[in-house]
């Protein structure tokens, strides 16, 4: 089913319809809006209104529906959380034009909620894109910020090590490219996450893609699977525009979008960062991989580093237990 065209201060967007976000897994949260450059920016905020903030970012392809094990744990806790979607991802509103999106913009949209909700004392969860445009956050407004939890990210600064999976993503989402080619058409963003979840094999991978051959999936998964499709199910390709785009901002190929100076400046400013921070890294990830997670804590004095050997990139959904036993036992050392 296509969906109405939508326009707002000349940007024309896609707006999900609500009922793709009925009865999702483990996700029952209502969700709340600001507007950003006529676009709406969705966002979660649940818990006591007075406990500790924690503020929660997704990257690509997900949604805030990445983290939401974590929510609930950090909730039962007494702690306060906010966790919006970027735009183009999500219950947010979808520019269908790829140039709109710039790793800088991401940044504005979440300094906008930030400054809307008056967020202070706040304990940043990033991970994959969710690390520079969170810890952009921190570095620009310190402030407003009392912790950092680090999982599987990046910053980027001169000698970065780009791993070659990374690059191998990236060269995916070039024209031609295995997920430029096929997702949404065959492959769906919930299809495609189920690889890296562990909830199906390369091999099933490509049989999706060059037979249109789906595997079984238990009820359980089926349900995971709908929750990360439920944002983009009906947009078709023009929905899509803001999952394109994070693979084709990385700095080393398009350092403009992808907000290199900037992210360098980010990093740097980090490097003096004197308040706690906790590295929780998922050991099996190729992307952002363990020596340069335990390199990047390194150069922090106060910094831990805790390591969850089987855990991949998207180590929230997989290992939120873990993630949040360690942030508590290190946050009440």
């Amino acid at each position: 089913m296509t969906q109405t065209l939508l326009t707002a201060d000349d940007v024309a967007f896609l707006r999900t319809p609500e009922a793709n976000f009925a009865e999702l897994p483990d996700y029952p949260f209502a969700a709340s809006h600001i507007v950003f450059e006529g676009l709406r920016l969705s966002y979660v905020d649940v818990g006591p209104r007075d406990g500790p903030i924690a503020l929660l970012m997704h990257g690509m392809p997900t949604w805030s529906f990445l983290n939401r094990h974590i929510i609930h744990r950090l909730i039962a806790e007494g702690w306060r959380c906010v966790a919006a979607d970027h735009i183009g991802f999500g219950r947010s509103d979808k520019p269908i034009d790829d140039g709109w999106y710039s790793i800088a913009r991401h940044v504005a949209a979440h300094r906008a909620l930030i400054e809307a909700l008056d967020l202070r004392e706040v304990t940043l969860f990033c991970q994959d894109w969710g690390g520079p445009i969170g810890l952009a956050q921190a570095a620009e407004t310190p402030e407003r910020f009392s912790r950092l939890v680090i999982m599987n990210t990046w910053l980027h600064h001169e000698g970065y090590d780009y791993t070659p999976a990374l690059r191998q993503w990236n060269a995916q989402w070039r024209t031609d490219g295995l997920f430029s080619t096929n997702i949404p058409e065959r492959l769906s963003v919930g299809w495609f996450m189920m690889l890296p979840l562990g909830h199906m094999a390369s091999r099933d991978l490509f049989a999706i893609v060059q037979d249109g051959a789906y595997p079984d999936l238990t009820p359980a998964q089926a349900a995971v699977r709908r929750g990360y499709d439920a944002p983009f199910e009906g947009l078709g390709r023009t929905g899509h525009a803001g999952v394109r785009r994070f693979p084709l901002s990385l700095p080393f190929d398009n350092p403009v979008g992808g907000a290199a100076e900037a992210q360098a400046g980010w990093f740097q400013a980090l490097l003096a960062w004197k308040k706690p921070v906790n590295f929780i890294w998922g050991g099996a990830d190729a992307v952002f991989t363990e020596a340069w997670g335990r390199e990047w804590a390194g150069r922090l004095p106060q910094a831990t580093f805790d390591l969850l050997p089987e855990a991949g990139h998207f180590l929230q959904d997989t290992h939120s237990e873990a993630i949040v036993d360690l942030f508590l036992a290190r946050s009440e050392a």
